[in-house]
């Protein structure tokens, strides 16, 4: 595409997305408010509960400094030389995860999935020298307009920024910038130019283009080509016939604004309740402008008048905390705070600790199939495309075909333990049949499976005969 199509294609996805701005500036303004322009906020539980499930999302999903994925032979009767390679290989790539700002900005984009519904991470390869192959960064959603690809990903990115003549000069040193530019650029202008970075795919690839947004006459910067995007788009949820994603904060929004409001009126009631309201006779003498009302103070009042009285204030029937904490409550479990939170009560037997990780699989089973298909498999095929690369691991296919990627997050290996718990029930039941049910049992085929569901290392166990 050239510059005009890039721009006109722009336009037509921001139009697009517009609808969605005021949903999105709602929630953050609830939510995650900005510093600038924050509106009076009085009510903290959806605040703290957006905090605590993007923190639980990151050490369910991509826990820091431990092993969330695993690569592994796709044939069960692979070498063991091939299992310890492919070993070694995942064990390459979460020493470059540990080293890299990974941790910062994947929790950044949580926070902007939990809000927005949709998040957006930038992998870029890092210079040579450096501790980490990679280079994170969270980019927030409302900066960017998302297209959805034939395959129904967010594949296709459009990214607006504002870049002096300088900077544009240092950026893209190879283009050919107008006389105009390169004259501010050596005066140092300091006025912002309009920037579109575009991906898209394009016949197996992600084509990459840079233009200067210029309505009359957009220029060309820069444009390349990547194997595997660099920018990932990734939901918690879509409805059929949209695009972006619907987060839990939308959800529960209407609970939020309401509890902000009533918490809102229980200070002002609770304000009227410490100062009081009162009541003075005009007499010419008492100033109510003057008045204070400390100990010891000593009020003036006219001979034979009132004085200054306190109103008395009606039947106080408050029904406000049982609003609230009804309120509260919904919010806490719109956003999951009471599900896949830290523990409540510490004396859960081991039974209920199961139960509730399981009840944690069920809520959570859409949304993380989701997140499997559009974040954790192209993060990790974009970070082993770059150290491929570099030279530091041999080359990988992750078709199926020759390696299989694992997902050994603590989320994904819950239904793994359900699945050990019913095996291991059913080696137990044989056994205690005997005879000719025990024969059946093959023990090498049930060690090798249970390590791989439990996601045991490929080192514990002996090499297969097959």
């Amino acid at each position: 595409m050239d510059p005009t199509d890039i721009l006109a294609r722009f336009g037509r996805a921001l139009e697009r997305r517009r609808p969605l701005e005021p949903l999105w500036q709602a929630c953050y303004d609830h939510v995650l408010p900005h510093a600038a322009d924050a509106p009076a906020l009085f009510d903290a539980t959806a605040a703290d509960a957006a905090e605590q499930l993007a923190a639980s999302l990151l050490a369910e999903l991509t826990p820091p400094w431990s092993r969330w994925f695993g690569l592994a032979p796709a044939r069960p009767t692979a070498d063991r030389a091939a299992a310890e390679a492919l070993e070694e290989a995942a064990t390459t790539l979460q020493g470059h995860f540990d080293r890299s700002n990974f941790v910062v900005e994947m929790h950044q984009a949580f926070l902007d999935l939990v809000v927005a519904g949709t998040g957006l991470l930038l992998v870029e390869e890092a210079p040579l020298g450096e501790a980490s192959a990679f280079r994170f960064a969270a980019v927030p959603v409302r900066s960017a307009v998302l297209e959805e690809g034939p395959d129904g990903r967010l594949s296709t990115v459009y990214r607006q920024m504002r870049l002096t003549a300088a900077q544009l000069r240092a950026r893209f040193p190879r283009a050919e910038l107008p006389e105009a530019l390169q004259r501010a650029a050596a005066a140092d202008d300091p006025a912002p130019q309009p920037v579109l970075e575009a991906l898209w795919p394009e016949r197996g690839a992600t084509r990459y283009a840079a233009i200067l947004a210029d309505p009359a006459q957009p220029l060309l910067l820069a444009e390349g080509r990547f194997a595997e995007s660099p920018a990932i788009a990734f939901r918690w949820l879509k409805a059929p016939g949209e695009s972006y994603g619907r987060g839990p904060v939308m959800k529960a929004l209407p609970d939020i604004r309401t509890a902000n409001k009533v918490v809102e009126l229980v200070l002002k009631n609770a304000s009227i309740a410490v100062t009081g309201i009162w009541q003075a006779e005009d007499d010419g003498v008492l100033n109510p402008d003057t008045v204070k009302l400390v100990p010891g103070a000593i009020i003036p009042k006219a001979p034979g008048s009132a004085g200054l009285t306190p109103l008395a204030a009606p039947g106080n029937f408050d029904v406000s905390q049982l609003v609230l904490q009804e309120l509260r409550a919904r919010i806490r479990t719109a956003l999951l705070a009471d599900r896949i939170g830290p523990l409540q009560d510490a004396r859960m037997t081991a039974t209920e600790v199961l139960e509730r990780g399981a009840q944690t699989a069920r809520l959570l089973g859409a949304t993380y199939g989701r997140l499997q298909a559009e974040l954790l498999t192209p993060l990790v095929t974009r970070c082993l495309a770059i150290l491929r690369r570099r030279g530091e691991i041999p080359p990988l296919l992750l078709d199926g075909s020759g390696v299989a990627l694992r997902y050994e997050s603590p989320l994904a290996r819950l239904q793994g333990r359900a699945d050990a718990a019913n095996t291991l029930l059913f080696l137990q039941s044989a056994a205690q049949l005997g005879g000719e049910a025990a024969a059946q049992i093959d023990a090498g085929a049930a060690t090798r499976w249970l390590a791989k569901t439990l996601g045991a290392p490929a080192e514990v166990l002996v090499p297969s005969k097959e």
